[in-house]
């Protein structure tokens, strides 16, 4: 039925997969390595299961302990029938805030930052007033400052139940200060402090700036060398322009059907995304990020207990457990695993890792908002596409054979699945 609300109202703070396409049958590639406790073939089948979903391209990365396996099934570009690689680059979106979180946590640990000092202290030309004065850094990295998201204020056409932003807007670069005031100048979702908190990017792009403040280096340059390198992230990068240098997949971008046929934003100047989304990376670097960052490779622990403490937000369809730039995820019979999700025009990404940084799965993806609105556009319908998504994340996680259940249980016991946990950036422009 026609949509009759803005999807940015129906939305909200949310990033969730668009409508299902029909799956290209040829070019499916899968590269695995020497295993001794993964299942290559079940990870091989569930991976391509998401292709047969819907999905033109996805690849995978899973660890446990010192073995490892790495895939992908599908193709980069349509038109051509261009396979997809495993160590393709791939837009991150929000799994970007785990960085920007540690970027801040480390100065914390350096003693230029305070986690419960008011944003105002170290910003107060950008955060002025009332907001400055209540609004700590803490605050800002688990989401409950009440400051509102800049994404519809950035696309005004989402607003319209309209697509035609995302092209206006390919080329324009926004300055991280013009995000804030928009973010700024945008309704609160709530008093300082106040949970539920609410999913803002606005937070994070803050941060961003906040971290360039305190060391007087930009933030890519700043998590380059004191995050991407020290974790062995040999691949990510903060970009410098709308491209993306290395193999990469081509991104399909459905729009929940307002783009029929998807059309490839691959090629897009992230500025809008700031230190709140724009890392490029592969899902062998995202598995080395949260095995670094969880065995104290890159803050210590009295500092990684306070970034793993959590709070309630909103965000959008869902509401969730949310620390400093992560969250937690419980798989009944596997446990307790901690990451982030992310999404782009055009790509998904979700990265969840154990507390010992043993067993760990990156995935990403080349289609987004592949889902359709239910008959009320007050939510989404079931989609194949997030039921192969969630197969594929348990079975890599929960693989062990003394799991006290399979994943096919695991994923009917989840209250919403693994892929609508909630891709983190508004109106789901990028999560």
């Amino acid at each position: 039925m026609p949509i009759t609300r803005p999807i940015g109202t129906i939305l909200g703070a949310t990033l969730l997969l668009t409508t299902a396409l029909p799956a290209t049958s040829a070019n499916i590639g899968s590269v695995s390595w020497t295993t001794e406790h993964l299942d290559s073939a079940a990870l091989r089948s569930t991976l391509h299961a998401v292709h047969e979903a819907g999905i033109y391209g996805s690849y995978s990365s899973v660890r446990d302990g010192a073995d490892r396996w790495s895939g992908a099934s599908g193709v980069a570009d349509v038109d051509t029938g261009r396979p997809v690689t495993p160590g393709m680059r791939h837009r991150v979106g929000s799994v970007s805030k785990t960085l920007t979180a540690v970027a801040v946590l480390q100065q914390v640990e350096h003693g230029s930052i305070r986690l419960d000092a008011p944003i105002g202290e170290y910003l107060p030309g950008l955060v002025p007033g009332e907001r400055g004065r209540e609004v700590t850094v803490r605050m800002l990295l688990n989401h409950t400052s009440g400051i509102g998201d800049y994404v519809l204020s950035a696309f005004p056409s989402l607003a319209r139940n309209s697509a035609t932003s995302l092209d206006e807007e390919r080329f324009r670069y926004i300055e991280p200060e013009e995000l804030v005031r928009l973010g700024l100048a945008a309704s609160a979702t709530g008093r300082p402090g106040e949970q539920p908190g609410t999913y803002s990017n606005t937070n994070y792009v803050i941060a961003g700036l906040l971290v360039e403040k305190v060391t007087g280096q930009d933030i890519g340059t700043y998590i380059t060398r004191n995050i991407s390198e020290r974790a062995g992230m040999r691949h990510t990068v903060y970009p410098r322009t709308p491209y993306i240098e290395g193999p990469h997949s081509r991104m399909y971008e459905s729009f929940y059907g307002l783009i029929n046929p998807p059309r490839d934003y691959s090629v897009y100047d992230m500025s809008y995304a700031a230190m709140a989304g724009a890392i490029i990376s592969t899902t062998d670097d995202l598995n080395r990020l949260y095995r670094a960052l969880l065995n104290g490779e890159l803050i210590g622990p009295a500092t990684l207990d306070e970034m793993l403490r959590t709070v309630t937000i909103d965000m959008g369809l869902v509401r969730r457990e949310y620390g400093l730039g992560i969250f937690p995820v419980d798989l009944p019979g596997c446990g307790r695993f901690w990451g982030h999700d992310g999404a782009v025009f055009g790509a998904g990404t979700i990265v969840l890792s154990s507390r010992d940084g043993q067993r760990q799965v990156a995935m990403g993806w080349n289609l987004m908002k592949h889902e359709r609105l239910d008959e009320d556009d007050a939510g989404l319908e079931p989609s194949p596409i997030d039921n192969a998504i969630d197969t594929h994340i348990i079975g890599a996680l929960c693989s062990d054979p003394e799991s006290q259940m399979s994943a096919a249980d695991a994923s009917r016991l989840l209250p919403e699945g693994l892929s609508g946990l909630g891709l983190s950036f508004s109106a789901g422009v990028h999560r």
